[in-house]
């Protein structure tokens, strides 16, 4: 892997251009990521890619549930992943939820769960950190069932 010295996740990437399949229609589907990295406990709020951005906040499960996750929710969007049961320190991620609002300036932030109980305090830790912010930003949420079908979508704040 030539052009990487240390961890990846350490450096705040930007993807600014789509990959050029040549115009092959066998070729991938490409990603819509832009950015990197993407786990809530790396990511910055004041990385450039969140400034004045839609972001969107997926619970891990959910760009495995659906199949089309990257052309239907991640197109367009700065991303944060977080799992609310097996991540550690969500003191951490409820202060880089709130710095999203108040230091990026967010258009919106939009939080794709999974339909499981334990999902739901992702939803909820977004909604504390909009309350606390001193700026606001819509956030809306997305119920993913676990065959990867939207199962309820509702503005939280706005």
């Amino acid at each position: 892997m030539s052009g990487f010295q240390g961890c990846p996740s350490s450096r705040t990437i930007s993807y600014d251009e789509q990959p050029d399949h040549g115009g092959k229609e066998n070729a991938r589907v490409p990603s819509q990521l832009r950015q990197w990295p993407i786990q809530l406990h790396l990511v910055s709020p004041a990385a450039p890619y969140f400034q004045g951005a839609d972001v969107l906040l997926a619970a891990d499960c959910v760009p495995f549930a659906v199949g089309n996750f990257h052309q239907d929710f991640l197109k367009g969007k700065a991303l944060a992943i977080a799992c609310p049961k097996l991540d550690d320190g969500q003191d951490i991620y409820a202060e880089k939820l709130k710095g999203l609002f108040e230091e990026s300036g967010i258009k919106s932030l939009t939080v794709a769960i999974m339909e499981v109980p334990c999902c739901r305090g992702l939803a909820q830790m977004a909604v504390q950190a909009w309350e606390k912010s001193s700026r606001k930003a819509p956030v809306k949420t997305v119920i993913v069932g676990l065959r990867g079908e939207v199962l309820q979508e509702d503005w939280l704040r706005i």
